[in-house]
């Protein structure tokens, strides 16, 4: 019976430390989105070249193509959201800050795009995004949001 119990514990606590030691506080890394079926052409060519850049580390190089996307195909939200990401990633919060917010007001049901954290950090998001009837509901980009009370705003 001793040596039962002695197994048992020892399996317990096997799948335990298994269990925490795969948990990690560490987010998962943020990855840049894919051109959806509808980008011209042109603007496939530059998303797919950002992203091999920015997979490989290359911000600036990353930038350049999704600032070339953006600039093609300006209700793209992908566009918007990958070259926010390349800013990010490159130190320029404040320039990522338009283009995180943009994302989001052009693909309100983007799940990506609304459960990214540097989106979170930036703008005054809800939880789910609001009908496509409203406002945008990021405030600097046409308002929608709070900018009164504790938290509120920018």
């Amino acid at each position: 019976m001793k040596d039962f119990r002695f197994v048992a514990l020892g399996l317990c606590s096997f799948f335990i430390f298994v269990t925490l030691g795969c948990a990690s506080d560490k987010p998962a890394p943020l990855m840049v989105l894919d051109p959806p079926a509808n980008t011209a052409t042109q603007v496939q060519t530059y998303l797919t070249e950002g992203n091999r850049l920015f997979r490989e580390g290359r911000w600036e190089g990353a930038r350049q193509q999704f600032q070339a996307a953006v600039q093609e195909q300006p209700d793209l939200a992908e566009a918007h959201y990958n070259l926010a990401l390349a800013m990010d990633h490159m130190g320029d919060q404040a320039g990522a800050k338009p283009h995180f917010i943009k994302a989001a007001n052009l693909a309100p049901g983007h799940k990506v795009i609304w459960d990214s954290p540097p989106l979170r950090r930036y703008g005054n998001v809800p939880d789910k995004p609001v009908e496509a009837t409203s406002s945008p509901v990021l405030p600097g980009i046409g308002g929608g949001g709070s900018t009164g009370g504790p938290g509120g705003g920018f």
